[in-house]
C-alpha cells in the first residue's frame, strides 16, 4: 500500500511487451449496443415529435449530497455524511481456517457495521501484507509440501504463499465462488477488488518473487479470472492497473481475458510519474473500459508530498485532481488520509466530481404518461441497476447504459400520471439513507 519505489523496471517491462494504447476494452461482443438511443448532450434541448404536445412540468432539484457508490473513500469504520464508501483489507483465514468450512462472521460484521453508517463497503481479501505473516488458511499451511516464503519487503520480515500448492489453488477459486453466492446481491458491498502479491496489488515490487511459487502462474491467474467472470454477476470485480506489467499479469499469454467485465484500479494514483507508467498501464486495458466496469484507486503513497497536495484546488505536478478524475473516468478513490489535509467540503466538493450524476433536463406529461430528457453529467456510469420512476412507476430503461456524456428520452407510463407527479431514481442496491439525486431546473 504505502510503497516508495521506482517503477522504472516495470515499466520497461509493460512498453516492451507491446501493450496496445488502441485496443478498445470493454466493449461488448455480441452485437448489443448498450448506448443505442442515446446521444451526445446538446445546449438546447430537443424535443422529439411525439412528446410536444406534452404539458411541460416545471422541476427544481440540485445534488449536494456524495451519491452512493461514489467518491472518496475513508478506511472503514469511519462516520461521515459527507463520504458514501468505506474500505477495508480482508484477510483469507479470518474466514476459513479448516478445510470446507467457511464462517463468513467477520465480513458480516462489517457490512453491517458499515451500512449502519449509511455507507457502502469497498473490500479486498489479501495474502501477503508488508511486515505480516500470510493470510493462508491454517490446514493449507499445515498441507503436506507447503512451504511459504519468508523474505524481506521495505525492510520488514514478509511472509509469502506457495503457490506450488496445488490445494491452495483450489481453496482460492472454491472462497471467491462462495463469495459470489453469499453476496453478489448484497447491498452492503459497492465493489470488489482481488489480485495477488504484496497488498493484492499485483506486483512484488520488493521481496522474493517467484512466478508460479510466491505468486500465481499465468494458467492460474486466466483460470481465476474467468471464474470471477462466471461467478460474480451483479458485483464488479477490479484488479490493479500493475497487472499489465507482463512480468505478473496473464494478459500477454491470454489475451482473451481483456474482454471480460473487470474494473481496475491504481494504487499510486496522483503521483508525479503518473503521466508515464500508470498511464501507459492504464491505456493497456483500453480507454472505454468504465464504460462496463468501475475505475477507482488511491491517492499516492510515494512521498508524503503527494498525500498533502493531491486534491488541492490548484493541483499538483501540473494536474488538477477534476481533470484526472474527468480523464480517467473514475468512480472512487481512497484517500484516508485527506481529512489531515483538506477541508471536508473540499472533500465532499472532490467526490461530487467523480462517478454517474443524472440530470433531468425536461419532464412532460400527457394522458398517463411521462417524458423525461435524462443526462449523465458525470464520468462514469452507474454500476449497478436503477430506474426513473414517476409516481413509484419505474421506466423500462436501465440508467446503468446511460454513459457520461449522453443523454436519452426515457418514457413512464401509469395511470394517474399527470402535472403534479414527481420524478425520482430508483436502486435496489442502496442501504438505508442513501438516495441517488438528481439535478434539474425546469421552468
Amino acid at each position: 500500500m504505502k510503497r516508495i519505489a521506482t517503477l522504472i523496471a516495470a515499466a520497461l517491462t509493460l512498453f516492451a511487451c507491446g501493450n496496445d494504447p488502441s485496443y478498445k476494452g470493454g466493449i461488448p461482443k455480441d452485437g448489443t449496443d448498450p448506448e443505442e438511443g442515446q446521444e451526445a448532450i446538446t445546449e438546447e434541448v430537443k424535443v422529439p415529435e411525439e412528446y410536444a404536445d406534452f404539458t411541460r412540468v416545471a422541476l427544481k432539484s440540485s445534488i449536494t449530497k456524495v451519491q452512493p457508490m461514489t467518491g472518496i473513500v475513508m478506511w472503514a469504520p469511519y462516520k461521515s455524511d459527507d463520504i458514501s464508501l468505506e474500505y477495508s483489507y480482508m484477510q483469507y483465514n479470518d474466514v476459513c481456517k479448516e478445510k470446507d468450512k467457511y464462517d463468513w462472521t467477520v465480513l458480516d460484521k462489517l457490512l453491517e457495521g458499515i451500512a449502519s453508517r449509511g455507507h457502502q463497503a469497498v473490500i479486498r481479501f489479501h495474502y501477503t501484507y508488508v511486515g505480516k505473516k500470510c493470510t493462508v488458511p491454517d490446514y493449507i499451511k499445515a498441507w503436506p509440501g507447503y512451504e511459504e516464503t519468508v523474505g524481506k519487503s521495505e525492510g520488514r520480515t514478509t511472509y509469502f504463499p506457495d503457490w506450488r500448492c496445488e490445494e491452495l489453488k483450489r481453496f482460492h477459486l472454491e472462497f471467491y465462488k462462495k463469495l459470489a453466492e453469499r453476496y453478489d446481491k448484497d447491498p452492503r458491498l459497492a465493489f470488489l477488488e482481488t489480485g495477488f502479491g504484496l497488498w493484492a496489488e499485483y506486483h512484488i515490487y520488493d521481496g522474493p518473487f517467484k512466478m508460479g511459487q510466491t505468486f500465481p502462474d499465468k494458467d492460474f491467474q486466466a483460470e481465476f479470472m474467468r471464474g470471477m467472470s462466471e461467478w460474480f454477476k451483479e458485483t464488479t470485480w477490479s484488479i490493479s492497473i500493475d497487472s499489465a506489467d507482463n512480468t505478473y499479469g496473464p494478459f500477454q499469454k491470454y489475451p482473451d481475458l481483456l474482454d471480460l467485465r473487470f474494473g481496475n484500479f491504481d494504487d499510486s494514483f496522483m503521483c508525479q510519474d503518473h503521466d508515464g507508467y500508470n498511464y501507459r498501464s492504464w491505456l493497456f486495458f483500453g480507454e472505454t473500459r468504465y464504460k462496463r466496469a468501475p475505475l477507482g484507486g488511491e491517492f499516492s503513497y510515494y512521498s508524503d508530498y503527494d498525500q498533502e497536495h493531491c486534491m488541492d484546488e490548484g493541483g499538483m505536478y501540473n494536474r488538477k485532481f477534476e481533470d484526472e478524475v474527468a480523464k480517467f473516468h473514475m468512480t472512487f478513490i481512497i484517500g484516508a488520509d485527506q481529512p489531515g489535509y483538506q477541508s471536508w467540503s473540499r472533500i465532499r466538493e472532490a467526490s461530487l466530481s467523480m462517478g454517474y450524476k443524472f440530470r433531468i433536463r425536461d419532464f412532460r406529461v400527457k394522458d398517463g404518461k411521462a417524458a423525461l430528457l435524462v443526462a449523465n453529467v458525470g464520468v462514469a456510469p452507474i454500476y449497478r441497476d436503477a430506474w426513473i420512476a414517476v409516481d413509484g412507476t419505474r421506466s423500462d430503461y436501465n440508467l446503468a447504459q446511460l454513459m457520461p456524456g449522453n443523454e436519452i428520452w426515457i418514457e413512464v407510463n401509469a395511470s394517474g400520471i399527470g402535472p403534479k407527479s414527481v420524478p425520482t431514481i430508483e436502486c435496489d442496491h442502496l442501504v438505508t439513507g442513501q438516495r441517488i439525486c438528481f439535478e434539474a431546473d425546469i421552468n
